[in-house]
């Protein structure tokens, strides 16, 4: 029995998590072409907290979020969480009954149009559309993919979300990478850093993690070739030709930005007799800061091609899909908060100290003892 009314965290307008509000909300009902998830676990993404704090400016000194189709798409109220795992309980007009009871991964994207090859104007579910922080969702039913694997938990599955991991895919083919070729994975200890991780292991290319010290010996095992230290950044180009055996790397990853992107991209050009490739840098992020100084000259007469990535596409999201199901990419959870204590979920994310590595995932109340209590992150506030 499908109830009229469910629990979910409400963004209620821009600002700190104050703004978020636990409350009793109407169920939403799956419209012709979608699908009704009940939710067990829905993975969380820096993106909440930018999008909640008014952090997407495309023009200095805004503060609101991101509208590159043109008009503003956060409203409020508006129900977060992009990464959605669940079980479908009811379908819509033209869905096939037997989706019923199935275990899925939602394809996090709010897509302009039906074209399976780009995505110029992106937008996503808890942005322009109500997301995962809620008991139930409504999506449409071909990007609520089945993960039918057993050896999966519905945490795991939601660790492995679209906007980690297909963000770090269209990294990947927006700069073309290709088997053998050395790549730098900034941030490399968050969702999408060890998703790229896995990504470059799976094309044949070779990750150079930077993070802290003390994640090295995880990010070695999740296949990086080796972790640079981040807290050494002094020397750090010493760092790269003591890893590579003194060659440059091909491209990077970056999803820092700040004052390290100058750093970043000397290391692609120190040595441009040793490349067959352009340098390519890679940005879908900016952790480290939203401005970097950097001389034009640099990047044009070295040729250093550079690509802003934020979401991807539904053919990149298909074949994520399928490397999932044949378990090729792994699941990297770090651990689990209830929906109701998303307010110290969302502390914990901003000040994780140094043991934490990958996804932390938020599971409705009612479904934590089956899917979130054995990933408790116990003592997170």
């Amino acid at each position: 029995m499908i109830p009229d009314t469910m629990k979910a965290m409400v963004l209620t307008g821009h600002g700190g998590v104050d703004m978020l509000k636990y409350q009793e909300v109407a169920t939403p009902t799956p419209g012709p072409g979608e699908v009704l998830v009940q939710v067990t676990a829905t993975a969380k993404n820096n993106t909440d907290r930018k999008a909640r704090e008014g952090l997407y400016p495309t023009k200095k000194g805004e503060v609101k979020s991101f509208m590159m189709g043109g008009k503003p798409t956060l409203t409020f109220p508006r129900i977060q969480g992009a990464d959605i795992a669940g079980r479908v309980v009811a379908v819509g007009e033209g869905v096939d009954q037997a989706r019923v009871g199935q275990r899925g991964l939602l394809d996090f994207n709010l897509y302009a149009n039906d074209r399976r090859d780009i995505n110029l104007t992106p937008d996503y579910y808890g942005h322009g559309a109500d997301g995962g922080f809620a008991e139930y969702v409504a999506v449409p039913s071909d990007q609520f993919h089945h993960i039918p694997n057993p050896e999966l938990s519905d945490a795991e599955v939601a660790s492995m979300g679209m906007c980690s991991y297909q963000t770090a895919m269209h990294m990947v083919t927006s700069a073309n990478l290709a088997a053998g070729e050395r790549v730098l994975v900034t941030g490399a200890s968050g969702g999408v850093g060890t998703a790229l991780i896995q990504l470059c292991r799976i094309i044949g290319a070779i990750p150079y993690a930077l993070s802290q010290p003390d994640k090295a010996d995880a990010l070695l095992a999740l296949g990086a070739e080796a972790v640079l230290d981040r807290s050494n950044m002094d020397r750090f180009q010493e760092q790269v030709r003591e890893a590579t055996g003194g060659k440059p790397i091909d491209a990077v990853m970056d999803l820092v930005g700040g004052e390290m992107t100058d750093q970043f991209i000397d290391t692609m050009i120190f040595d441009m007799n040793a490349r067959s490739t352009y340098p390519r840098l890679s940005i879908a992020g900016a952790s480290g800061g939203n401005i970097s100084e950097i001389l034009w000259t640099r990047i044009y007469l070295y040729q250093v091609q550079i690509f802003g990535v934020s979401h991807g596409t539904r053919e990149e999201a298909d074949q994520l899909v399928e490397w999932i199901r044949g378990g090729q990419l792994k699941p990297v959870l770090h651990g689990a908060f209830k929906l109701s204590d998303l307010h110290t979920a969302e502390h914990y994310f901003v000040n994780r100290g140094s043991n934490y590595l990958g996804k932390i995932v938020i599971v409705p109340d009612a479904q934590w003892d089956s899917h979130g209590q054995p990933y408790e992150i116990k003592g997170g506030a």
